[in-house]
């Protein structure tokens, strides 16, 4: 995934002062301008989101609620301007730039109808009985300000899967959007001011300078990208121990077992690992198959790729990668790889130089030696390795630094459920790739240098962008301040004796 700093091919600027002009990279036309920010701004920026924010928050779930369904029917409305913008300026296919305004709309629904319940103050018990006296409410309250620094892949998903809930949390965001994709981002803050939204939106737009003044200056930070750029952001937020939830690199395994629909994982492993040109975080980076069907496995793969149409806008099947650096990652891996006695058996090399496109390349013979298969490629391969066992396959997919994703194809669900519950990673999905992605009810995080924290899925999307507030009131003033130094001594002896007896009750019960 991309670091804060781009390469100067990804756009014509001038350090990233005054204004942008944003290039497509499957034709080096112009795609668009953008006003960069003065890091200097930012600070003001916040202080703005800061107050507008007071009176969001007090509309309630419900209030806020009617601004984002408006906001939702204004992204159905505008589908077809975003994506087109999407296409000029990432160069992806049609195919490619038609998931994202859907994805935004599913968690804007989803968030709806559930936000008012799971943002309702919960009424906790009474740890034991000698507390029955006070009530215990635990509240959610709003962060002021999150901030959200968002990737090139998906310059529209990425920007606001995490905003939504952030905005329907009742905090105010502020969105840095990759330096290399940033023109889509002004499309959806308009949008949400034409439906309505208050002031609690804005951009930061800009690299290295203005993501470190965006995490200066927010409550919270939500980061997406590389791990490396991850563990710098998270030392920057530490400084004002400012909370972070980072989504960061992946070198996802797909595990193909002997009792497979062999057509099926084929059909998956194709399209998890060329979709978005492989620039997806949660793509299929390798794959494990057992020796049995290994063969038919590979011949399907081979004859699915063939068919596969590169290039921008439609009739394409995947797009261009996002520039000349991210090109070259992928041109190191298959050329290291064949070096190193792998095989190409469909692409292997570039053969188009008028854009940023590399072929959809299927690569056998490799082994952990090789980086196409330990490093994250972020491009169109599709690395196979043959194995004798499930338990090798396995040891071979937690052989990695990352732990985002995984997908174990089998068909008994339940010897799948088993194998999927021995890899170390945030999602494992059973005969499909990527449909994590989709499971808004679900929290989505990597382990290990995949990342820390989760992001959307369920109550937990909400609450993770709150501080938790508990307020403990009385039910009746008997009892209150027994252990107050008003007191005699006998009598705080005589509680203290209570509260160990009943406190013990349960562990004496449970340690015969």
């Amino acid at each position: 995934m991309t670091a804060i700093k781009p390469p100067d091919t990804a756009s014509s600027i001038d350090e990233f002062s005054g204004i942008g002009t944003i290039r497509n990279p499957a034709t080096g036309a112009v795609a668009g301008h953008v006003h960069w920010t003065d890091p200097a701004d930012v600070p003001a920026i916040a202080v703005a989101l800061r107050a507008a924010q007071r009176e969001w928050e007090q509309r309630g779930a419900r209030g806020r609620n009617k601004v984002l369904a408006r906001f939702a029917v204004w992204l159905a409305d505008h589908r077809g301007e975003i994506e087109a913008l999407l296409i000029n300026e990432t160069g992806k296919s049609a195919v490619d730039a038609a998931q994202e305004v859907p994805m935004l709309i599913m968690i804007l629904s989803y968030y709806i109808r559930t936000a008012e319940k799971a943002l309702a103050p919960q009424k906790r018990p009474a740890a034991l009985p000698f507390m029955a006296i006070k009530k215990i409410t635990v509240h959610y309250r709003p962060r002021p300000v999150v901030g959200i620094i968002a990737p090139w892949n998906y310059p529209v998903a990425n920007a606001l899967m995490d905003g939504i809930g952030a905005l329907a949390a009742g905090c105010a965001v502020l969105l840095k959007p990759s330096e290399r994709t940033p023109l889509t981002a002004e499309v959806l803050r308009r949008g949400w001011q034409d439906a309505g939204g208050p002031d609690v939106f804005a951009l930061a737009q800009g690299a290295r300078a203005v993501s470190e003044a965006v995490v200066d200056n927010v409550d919270y930070l939500q980061f997406t990208g590389s791990s490396a750029t991850g563990s710098k952001v998270m030392e920057r937020a530490a400084r004002r121990l400012t909370p972070v939830s980072l989504e960061l690199g992946g070198k996802d395994p797909m595990i193909v077992l002997d009792d497979a629909d062999v057509k099926l994982a084929a059909h998956a492993a194709v399209w998890g690992a060329m979709f978005n040109a492989g620039q997806t975080c949660v793509s299929v980076e390798r794959v494990y198959v057992l020796d049995s069907v290994y063969d038919a496995f590979v011949k399907a793969v081979v004859r699915d790729v063939e068919s596969l149409k590169v290039g921008a806008g439609e009739g394409k099947t995947f797009g261009a990668l996002i520039d000349e650096q991210q090109l070259a990652v992928t041109e190191r891996h298959v050329r290291d790889a064949v070096a190193a006695g792998a095989r190409a058996l469909t692409g292997g090399r570039r053969t188009d130089t008028s854009g940023s496109f590399y072929p959809p390349t299927v690569l056998v013979d490799v082994d952990h030696s090789m980086a196409c298969m330990t490093e994250e490629t972020f491009g169109p391969t599709l690395p196979i390795m043959k194995v004798g066992s499930v338990a090798e396959a396995i040891r071979l997919a937690n052989d990695s630094e990352y732990g985002l994703s995984a997908s174990v194809f089998s068909r008994d669900v339940e010897r799948a459920k088993n194998v999927a519950l021995q890899i170390d990673c945030g999602a494992v999905n059973i005969n499909d790739v990527i449909t994590n992605l989709m499971c808004t009810t679900a929290p989505m995080g990597g382990w290990k240098a995949s990342g820390i924290g989760a992001r959307f899925g369920g109550a937990d999307g909400l609450r993770k962008f709150c501080r938790v507030e508990t307020v403990v009131g009385p039910r009746t003033n008997v009892g209150a301040g027994g252990n107050y130094y008003h007191n005699s001594l006998k009598a705080l002896k005589r509680m203290n004796r209570m509260m160990t007896k009943m406190a013990l009750s349960r562990p004496r019960r449970e340690a015969k």
